[in-house]
């Protein structure tokens, strides 16, 4: 039996759910778990449903079906194949535990993507990933180079057919272009918790500062620098008996946990842009939920 979702992205108005629910039963389908959010600021409205097909339905006749009744309530929607993995790119430097991490999980099954390339300017990790049977790309970022060293990350997407850019510590910064190129599909982890220590060494800035919690933020990336939208937060506490070392050590694990969680959220199709901000849907009964993958 086929298992879809539906995302729907709408002016809020009466009647959505019910025309929604209608059309999926006047199509043999039978939902499975539905999830809706109105934002009475903005007026939108966000709905994803998980449903199966009970008569063999296609994805594209679906798609096509629906029209008629998107057009009534003047939404954006898109039908997707459950079982279908997204493609992914991940991107980083020298700091790999993003990276390792990402590489366990979709190992185990954890998360259900398809990693079609790592790409880094640096050759830290080369060996790691060729023994995960993944492409390597090494592709070197300087000040003279980086249009063409961005055409060729382009390339190495388009070529893959990839659907999403992970920015595991990744560090160098996107340039404008690519930023809106690539919107809504590239994700980033940063230690977010820590904003008014920049430059080197957040973490012992933090510990001299006496600092309390640390965290780690997941986002969108735009052309405003870590002021995307943000999918994914978490903090750990820490007292004035832990070293720097521990500080770097425990925002290292979070920093990765938020990361798994916000790439887990957005390949399930239950992240929605809403202007600066996000709504992101809870995982559905039954599934890989994301708030224990840590």
């Amino acid at each position: 039996m086929s298992k879809f979702a539906l995302t729907v992205t709408c002016p809020s108005t009466r009647g959505i759910v019910a025309a929604i629910a209608t059309f999926l039963a006047e199509h043999g389908c039978n939902i499975t778990d539905s999830s809706q959010f109105d934002d009475f600021e903005t007026g939108n409205f966000f709905m994803r449903v998980s449903f199966q097909s009970e008569t063999g339905a296609s994805l594209d006749g679906l798609q096509e079906q629906f029209a008629a009744t998107a057009k009534g309530f003047g939404m954006d929607y898109a039908f997707h194949d459950e079982a279908e993995k997204m493609k992914v790119v991940i991107m980083v430097s020298r700091f790999g535990h993003c990276l390792n991490d990402l590489l366990y999980r979709w190992r185990i099954g954890a998360l259900p993507i398809d990693i079609v390339a790592v790409i880094s300017n640096h050759m830290d990790y080369q060996k790691v990933v060729v023994n995960h049977d993944i492409p390597f790309h090494n592709i070197r970022v300087t000040k003279e180079n980086k249009p063409q060293a961005e055409g060729r990350i382009m390339e190495v997407v388009e070529e893959t057919g990839a659907d999403l850019i992970v920015l595991a510590r990744y560090m160098q910064i996107l340039s404008d272009e690519m930023c809106t190129r690539m919107s809504g599909r590239i994700i980033n982890i940063h230690h977010s918790f820590l904003p008014s220590f920049k430059g080197a060494n957040p973490y012992k800035q933090a510990f001299e500062r006496g600092v309390k919690l640390i965290g780690a933020t997941s986002h969108y990336v735009t052309a405003d620098l870590d002021e995307g939208p943000i999918i994914e937060q978490d903090t750990v506490r820490v007292t004035h008996a832990q070293s720097p070392e521990d500080y770097v050590s425990l925002g290292r694990d979070v920093e990765a946990q938020v990361l798994a969680r916000a790439i887990h959220a957005h390949i399930h199709r239950r992240v929605f842009l809403n202007g600066n901000k996000t709504v992101v849907f809870p995982a559905s009964p039954g599934s890989y939920a994301s708030e224990r993958m840590g």
